[in-house]
């Protein structure tokens, strides 16, 4: 049995990956915009999970990706900046705001639900300035990207496969990131702090600078997947990346596909992703709406049945499944 998983579980992501591979070269244009969406949404998901999975709730991502989309397109449409550039500088600013406010936090002991509601409320913040500033953002009408034709510099091409591969990359990255934490001292110093704060205060772990630096290491990647997003899509729209509703959304997906796993965003991603499209398309003229509202029916169900999350859940079983077998 234990040979056989050896196996099978190589020769399962040996074939995922040479499909994700050839896929876009006879795959039509409609399908690979789906992965694309899956791939990048995913990658956000997954940075979203760094802090999650050690008990750091944060709802109010939809900051950092507001600030890490709108420094970079506004430094590109106004200064010419390119978005390679532009993203980087974004992403630090994104890392100084969040996880700034997040030392404080950590700082003064507001931890729990009270840090939630305060990521929340930066969420709301940085919202209201994009439709303050709103003329130079566009406020709710949103942003366009000033156009430069097929230019790698300016992060601009007109083939969707380039945007296919860039974020099958950061998806990867983000994959490579999440199993680095798992294998450093990170990990062994958030999980005793999430176990008992007190406890792990007392025997000299340094709370504070673990759970800033979980939380930086998480608003870098979720304000380059934001721009990622932003370049391909050549709009910024408020609510769709800086609102309440995208903050939710992001979380959302990662407890859905179980935000103690590799593989939980991921797989929550393509679910919600997979479900808002087959209602769009096939039902979007007679049951507009429905999408949202059976995708709140199924978190309901999860939360209180499969608390772990689709794929935690079904590891856990299969699992227990395996050991029972081999004794």
């Amino acid at each position: 049995m234990k040979r056989l998983n050896r196996i099978a579980l190589p020769a399962t992501l040996g074939s995922l990956f040479l499909f994700l591979m050839v896929a876009p070269f006879f795959l039509p244009l409609y399908w690979i915009h789906i992965f694309i969406l899956i791939f990048i949404w995913a990658s956000i998901a997954t940075a979203w999970s760094y802090m999650a999975r050690f008990g750091v709730i944060s709802l109010g991502h939809g900051a950092i990706l507001g600030i890490g989309t709108y420094v970079t397109a506004l430094l590109f449409n106004f200064f010419g900046i390119s978005p390679l550039l532009g993203m980087i500088i974004g992403g630090v600013i994104a890392v100084v705001f969040f996880a700034g406010i997040g030392y404080f936090c950590f700082r003064f002991g507001v931890i729990g639900h009270y840090f939630a509601v305060t990521t929340l409320v930066q969420a709301m913040i940085v919202y209201l300035l994009i439709m303050y500033f709103r003329d130079f953002t566009g406020g709710s009408l949103g942003l366009t990207l000033n156009p430069r034709g097929t230019n790698p510099l300016f992060f601009q091409f007109e083939d969707k496969i380039y945007f296919y591969f860039i974020s099958i990359v950061f998806l990867g990255l983000t994959f490579y990131v999440w199993k680095r934490i798992q294998k450093s001292k990170i990990q062994r110093a958030m999980a005793a702090i999430e176990n008992d704060e007190a406890a792990a205060e007392s025997i000299g772990i340094p709370i504070v600078k673990y759970k800033t630096i979980v939380t930086a290491i998480s608003s870098f990647f979720t304000a380059i997947g934001g721009v990622i997003y932003a370049q391909y899509m050549m709009t910024l729209n408020p609510d769709v990346l800086s609102s309440v509703g995208a903050s939710l959304d992001i979380a959302f997906k990662a407890i859905l596909g179980g935000m103690y796993t590799l593989w939980g965003p991921f797989i929550g991603t393509t679910l919600i992703i997979g479900l808002e499209e087959y209602f769009r398309v096939v039902h979007g003229a007679t049951l507009i709406g429905w999408s949202v509202a059976a995708y709140g029916v199924v978190i309901i169900v999860l939360v209180i049945f499969f608390p772990q999350g689709l794929h935690g859940t079904i590891k856990s079983v299969f699992g227990k499944r395996v050991q029972r077998t081999i004794k």
